[in-house]
C-alpha cells in the first residue's frame, strides 16, 4: 500500500474509531491496472518569476509517468487566477486552472527570484499574500503532500507551513533558512511524510522521481529514469517516522 492510499484508509477508520497497524515496508506496489481508477493528482503552482527548470523538471517526469501508463493526472495551476504566467528567463506559460486544495494529492512548489527582493518570485508572492495562505489552507489537511523544490522551500517556511520540520533547499538559500530557525538538512532530496523538499534546480527531478517511487515503486522510477535518461544523485534522507 502507498502512503497516500495509507492516509485515505487511516483517515477512514478514524471516523469509525478502528485502529491499523502501519503498513509494512516491503509491501509490493500497486500495479497501475489496480489504480487506474485512483490516479494521483498533482498540481504545480507557478507564478511570475518561477524557475523554469523547477517546472518542467517534475513536469516531464508526470508526464513520462502517466505515459507510461501509470495512473497521474497532472496540471499547472496558479495562486489566483487563471492566466499567462512569466517565468525567471522570459518563457510565458498558459495557466488555464487555479488550485483547487479538493483537487489535489500533491502540490509542487517550485522556488525562484530569491536574490531579486523587488522583482518577481518567491518574494513578491509573499507580499502579495494570496498565495501563503492557499498554503497555509492547504497544508491544514494532512492527506495532501507538499512537495517543496529549491527556493520554493523559502516560500513555504514564510508562509508558516514547514515550521520546525526538517527540510532542505537550494545551496544558496540554506544559511538564510538556518538564520530563520529552520530545521535545513544537508540532503538532496528529504521525505517527512507529507512534506517532501528537493535541493536546486535540477534536484528537482530526483524529489519528483522520488514521489513516483513512492506511488508506484522503484521499478516504476527506475523505468522513468531510463526513459529521461537522468540518474538520480546521492540518496534520500527520510525523516517521517
Amino acid at each position: 500500500m502507498n502512503r497516500r492510499n495509507a492516509l485515505l484508509s487511516g483517515a477512514a477508520l478514524a471516523a469509525t474509531g478502528a485502529t491499523t497497524a502501519p503498513a509494512a515496508a516491503t509491501a509490493p506496489a500497486t500495479s497501475p491496472q489496480e489504480q487506474k481508477h485512483h490516479p494521483l493528482r498533482v498540481h504545480v503552482v507557478v507564478f511570475d518569476g518561477v524557475e523554469e527548470l523547477d517546472v518542467f523538471g517534475p513536469l516531464q517526469v508526470l508526464g513520462a509517468t502517466a505515459a507510461m501508463g501509470f495512473p497521474v493526472a497532472y496540471r499547472l495551476v496558479t495562486g489566483g487566477r487563471p492566466g499567462t504566467v512569466s517565468a525567471r528567463f522570459g518563457t510565458r506559460i498558459d495557466v488555464p486552472d487555479a488550485f483547487d486544495p479538493a483537487e489535489a494529492d500533491v502540490l509542487v512548489v517550485p522556488g525562484g527570484g530569491f536574490r531579486l527582493r523587488n522583482g518577481p518570485g518567491i518574494w513578491a508572492e509573499l507580499k502579495d499574500g494570496h498565495l501563503p495562505r492557499l498554503l497555509r489552507e492547504a497544508a491544514a489537511d494532512e492527506r495532501l503532500t507538499l512537495y517543496g523544490l529549491c527556493t520554493g522551500v523559502v516560500l513555504l517556511h514564510e508562509a508558516g507551513v514547514i515550521r520546525n520540520r526538517p527540510c532542505t533547499t537550494h545551496t544558496g538559500a540554506k544559511q538564510y533558512l538556518r538564520d530563520q530557525g529552520a530545521d535545513v538538512r544537508d540532503a538532496r532530496v528529504l521525505d517527512d511524510g507529507n512534506l517532501v523538499c528537493a535541493g536546486g534546480v535540477s534536484a528537482g527531478i530526483d524529489g519528483a522521481l522520488h514521489l513516483m517511487e513512492r506511488e508506484f515503486g522503484s521499478e516504476a522510477a527506475a523505468r522513468i529514469e531510463r526513459y529521461l535518461e537522468f540518474e538520480r544523485r546521492g540518496t534520500v534522507l527520510v525523516t517521517s517516522g
